[in-house]
């Protein structure tokens, strides 16, 4: 006993000693803690509206506790399945046509050789991230309507504009593929730093035995960069719910709504435009459930293939 007390004072001793060693590293550290606890911890307190009949007169704590009732009226709903359809088919499309595009880019900007080509190409590429989701929803706007640059190409070959913007089988593919033109440069950042730090001499080795270019990508490049990809893969699926209402709201139309009706708009809608608070944070906080149970699935699998490495 006296043996353990004595193990649990050092301990104590040790620790303390630790921090006063190292205190300026915890202050410089404290700003982002307080930070993330007002900003992300202490709102998990008004997600009890979810569980309530709330009113803003009443309050939080004075509303009325209704269970599980909101989330039973949004399972069902007549527009839950194609409102989760929608929101799962415009993620994972995303996902697995998007995720590829940074690797290959990363790839191919580690090619060149010429470092002021390779910088001019990165700003051209990274550019676009920098451009407003509004201002990226009126450039569609005005270059895919009847009357736009696109549809003049189209009107010369065949004869008749796309509705491009109002046909709901178009709406996914333009959403998809101008998020990969917005983000495809600067995701590619973290895969560029990663390429910068293999052994130039592997390359140098590899193409002395004969190896060519697609063999030393794929037994030099795409091992080096396999553990970055496997975490942001891991939080790429993690965050399949997660679509921002922004991108998918500014694009909606009256008559692209069939596809373009995610969670994210039918939450804005529902909380903001009808004042429907507590319904709306039901449905987020359904939402966000199903993302943490994603993220530990996909975490679980890519371990698995991974030979143990992941998230956590």
């Amino acid at each position: 006993m006296l043996q353990q007390r004595g193990t649990e004072l050092k301990s104590r001793k040790s620790i303390l000693s630790y921090l006063r060693r190292n205190y300026i590293l915890y202050l410089f550290l404290a700003p982002a803690v307080i930070l993330t606890v007002i900003f992300k911890y202490v709102p998990m307190y008004g997600a009890i509206i979810a569980f309530k009949d709330f009113s803003p007169r009443r309050g939080i704590l004075g509303s009325a506790w209704v269970g599980f009732e909101h989330f039973e009226r949004f399972l069902s709903s007549p527009n839950f399945y194609d409102i989760l359809m929608n929101t799962l088919k415009l993620s994972a499309y995303g996902l697995i046509l998007g995720f590829p595009v940074p690797i290959v880019l990363a790839l191919m900007l580690n090619l060149i050789r010429s470092a002021k080509l390779k910088k001019n190409i990165q700003l051209i590429v990274y550019a676009p991230n920098f451009i407003s989701v509004v201002v990226v929803a009126g450039m569609l706007f005005v270059f895919l309507s009847p009357t736009g640059v696109v549809n003049a190409l189209i009107t010369t070959f065949t004869g008749k504009p796309v509705s491009f913007m109002s046909d709901p089988a178009y709406f996914r593919t333009v959403y998809i593929l101008s998020g990969i033109w917005q983000t495809a440069g600067w995701s590619s950042i973290i895969y560029v730093a990663t390429l910068a730090g293999v052994d130039p001499q592997l390359h140098d080795a590899a193409t002395i035995d004969g190896a060519s270019l697609l063999k030393r990508i794929r037994h030099i490049d795409l091992p080096a960069l396999r553990p970055v990809m496997a975490v942001l893969f891991i939080l790429a699926a993690g965050g399949i719910m997660s679509i921002g209402y922004e991108k998918a709201f500014l694009m909606q139309t009256a008559l692209n709504t069939p596809t373009s009706e995610i969670i994210a708009t039918y939450v804005y809608k529902v909380g903001l435009q009808a004042g429907d608070y507590a319904y709306s944070t039901a449905i987020g906080l359904f939402n966000s459930v199903i993302n943490v149970i994603l993220l530990v699935f996909v975490n679980t699998v890519v371990k698995r293939l991974n030979e143990g490495e992941g998230l956590y």
